[in-house]
């Protein structure tokens, strides 16, 4: 947690110096790793317990890439990454389990910026994150993390959905009240202490009303809901709209449970997501 603080505080400070949207930008070539080790059992139930996964066992899909969470930190917040930390929203996942990963499996990850992309409202980076034990690749991931700007590219448009515009009609399973401190709590047991999660005040500063709830949060929670983790072979998610905190959504599935949403008041969508499973 040591060097996750210290990775938030300098990236805070770099990110006045740094300006979205240079057309010469390029990439750092670093891939920070984590060296193999279990998974602490603390910290995994803390986690479990905020996103609402009940069951024991093998680790939950979206935690590798809160353990990643320092290494990708500390790779956006260096010198020679383009993007102003303090800000960047993440817009969308794409996460595949190779196999299931028990907490005392010695796991070792690694993250690196792979491109960079125009994005109607900025620039957007796809960072990589992958998991290993004893070699064997586990686990992997692609997200999309926003830096917004003002852009002349009226072209550039966020990456295709994932699923239909019908998802509006998949009927309801759950409803969810979330408290104003969510997204503290949250980055409690994730690290990921971005302003935008963490109070009002901070919020507005990077245009916000309030504080919303983190991305990552949101597709672990539905995915908890739908459970079956040991039958998915990917899950795909796109974060449309953010959650304001606090505030009530709406989980909606279809029957199968190849298609969720996260839907907010007046129908509005937060998030879309497809399930790829196993044959």
């Amino acid at each position: 947690m040591t060097s996750l603080s210290a990775s938030l505080v300098r990236g805070a400070l770099s990110s006045p110096f740094k300006r979205a949207g240079r057309p010469d930008a390029t990439l750092p070539q670093d891939r920070p790793t984590r060296p193999a080790a279990p998974v602490a059992p603390g910290p995994l139930a803390a986690y479990r317990k905020i996103c609402g996964f009940t069951e024991p066992g093998p680790l939950p899909l979206t935690y590798p890439h809160v353990l990643a969470f320092p290494l990708t930190m500390r790779l956006m917040a260096g010198r020679a990454f383009p993007l102003p930390v303090l800000g960047l929203v993440h817009t969308w996942i794409e996460i595949t389990p190779h196999r299931a990963v028990q907490p005392a499996e010695p796991l070792e990850l690694a993250v690196y910026a792979d491109e960079l992309t125009p994005h109607r409202r900025g620039t957007e980076v796809t960072m990589v994150t992958r998991a290993r034990v004893h070699g064997e690749l586990v686990w992997e991931s692609r997200s999309g993390y926003l830096s917004r700007h003002a852009t002349t590219d009226a072209a550039a448009s966020p990456r295709a959905a994932v699923v239909p515009d019908a998802v509006g009609e998949l009927p309801a399973v759950a409803e969810w009240r979330l408290p104003g401190d969510l997204g503290r709590r949250y980055g409690a047991v994730s690290g990921d202490r971005n302003p935008i999660h963490l109070h009002p005040l901070t919020a507005r500063l990077f245009g916000f009303p309030r504080a919303i709830a983190h991305g990552m949060w949101t597709v672990a929670r539905c995915l908890a809901e739908a459970g079956e983790a040991a039958a998915i072979r990917s899950v795909r998610a796109e974060f449309r709209a953010p959650v304001l905190l606090p505030g009530t959504v709406t989980y909606a599935a279809d029957p199968a449970g190849d298609s969720f949403a996260l839907r907010g008041a007046e129908g509005r969508t937060h998030l879309v997501g497809t399930v790829t499973r196993k044959a």
